[in-house]
């Protein structure tokens, strides 16, 4: 793996990874990938200032109705530093110039770390900034929107978004009021929500109707093929010109250590690439986040998406073989059915999430954060959740899982 002094992406980085940047890049461009990457806190410089060849750029899609394009790789706010980010420079470089973010993430300094970013790069025109708000209500998430902006020092954003909406009633005619009047100031430029429960499909079909609904984030991944019902709703709100974002694309699984490792590699793409192409080969999506907390990661994640082969049917057999081997350590988040079985509120698609944080992301400080705001989580130890196992459709051990939280957690 090279890298230069400050672990920028090099060229042999784009060029080797990848094995091939794709269609239509000829060698004069692709010896240029990397030469004009800056490692370290180097700041993104325009190459053309330079004389060199422009850098190769990740594709970009329509975000549904807003006309804008957006890159198909996208930079989450959850992975970067909350003082200054040199990956978000390199990001830019190959065009990954979209981040999420939201007021919470980074124990709520993601968006002043934005801010220390482009108050060195004096950049802020080229990048998108997503961010969100945890209220709900009109009057709170207008709070939170200034506060945003304060947070940025920003005089607007891109998208703004309800951070993981599970009521579809909280759109109301109030809310859109209120949005409508941000949008009018030019406080936000474009507005939607994020969701991840298990009611995943309900809020997409809202979104098709809500036409003030710019956009929404929601869990997809190589697992979400077969679904018929979310596939439904995804037709529903890509037809109505909903721009669509996937979000948690890896599928990560909680109580199987490694699990990673029981995807077999078949060919160029290990497993964390083969799933983001498998979600790109879904033209209504037009971009997945990704958490690339690290150079490595954010290097493999633009190699697969600047490479425009799409996977062979020996790479997509072997994510459904992984797919199977791994789905009963996966959560969907759907305590509609498991916490009903229960009869108790034990919140177990958030509790399960923690432990996904811990298990597959060695996150166990975040983890723990989730787990203490969940009340109705803690001392379930007594509880007989084996109800709870035998309702989820995918064999997921819940009434273990639910234990394992009690107990890593604590």
């Amino acid at each position: 793996m090279a890298t230069n002094e400050g672990d920028g992406i090099t060229r042999r980085d784009v060029l080797g990874l990848g094995l091939g940047l794709g269609a239509g890049l000829g060698g004069a461009a692709a010896g240029a990938a990397g030469a004009a990457v800056l490692g370290g806190l180097g700041l993104p410089a325009r190459s053309s200032e330079a004389g060199e060849s422009p850098l190769p750029q990740v594709p970009r899609r329509t975000l549904g109705r807003t006309g804008k394009t957006v890159p198909i790789l996208l930079l989450g706010g959850m992975g970067l530093d909350k003082r200054f980010d040199p990956k978000i420079a390199e990001a830019v470089r190959f065009g990954v110039n979209y981040v999420d973010a939201a007021d919470c993430y980074l124990g709520g300094s993601s968006e002043a770390g934005l801010a220390a970013y482009f108050e060195r790069a004096k950049d802020r025109d080229r990048v998108w900034v997503t961010t969100k708000s945890d209220r709900h209500d009109p009057k709170g998430f207008e709070q939170t929107v200034f506060r945003s902006l304060e947070n940025l020092r920003s005089d607007y954003v891109d998208m703004y978004y309800l951070h993981a909406l599970d009521d579809p009633d909280r759109l109301d005619d109030d809310l859109a009021v209120t949005v409508l009047r941000l949008k009018k100031a030019g406080r936000i430029r474009h507005f939607g929500f994020s969701c991840h429960g298990g009611n995943v499909p309900e809020l997409l079909r809202k979104a098709a109707r809500t036409r003030w609904v710019e956009s929404v984030m929601f869990r997809y991944s190589f697992r979400s093929r077969g679904n018929a019902v979310l596939n439904a709703a995804i037709d529903a709100a890509h037809e109505a010109g909903v721009g669509l974002i996937a979000m948690k694309t890896q599928g990560a699984e909680a109580g199987l250590r490694d699990a990673w490792k029981r995807f077999e590699k078949t060919g160029k793409w290990n497993k964390h690439q083969a799933v983001l192409k498998a979600v790109w080969e879904d033209e209504r999506i037009s971009g997945a986040v990704s958490q690339m907390d690290t150079f490595d990661k954010l290097r493999e994640n633009i190699a697969a998406a600047l490479d425009r082969t799409p996977l062979t049917s020996a790479e997509r057999d072997a994510l459904d073989r992984y797919a199977r081997a791994t789905r009963p350590f996966a959560c969907d988040g759907c305590d509609q059915l498991c916490s009903a079985a229960a009869g108790a509120d034990a919140r177990i698609g958030d509790t399960l999430r923690a432990l996904m944080y811990h298990d597959a992301y060695g996150e166990t400080g975040r983890a723990r954060e989730l787990l203490a705001t969940l009340p109705a989580a803690r001392g379930l130890s007594s509880v007989d959740l084996s109800a709870a196992s035998r309702a989820c459709p995918h064999g997921v051990d819940v009434a273990g899982l639910m234990k394992r939280a009690g107990e890593v957690l604590a």
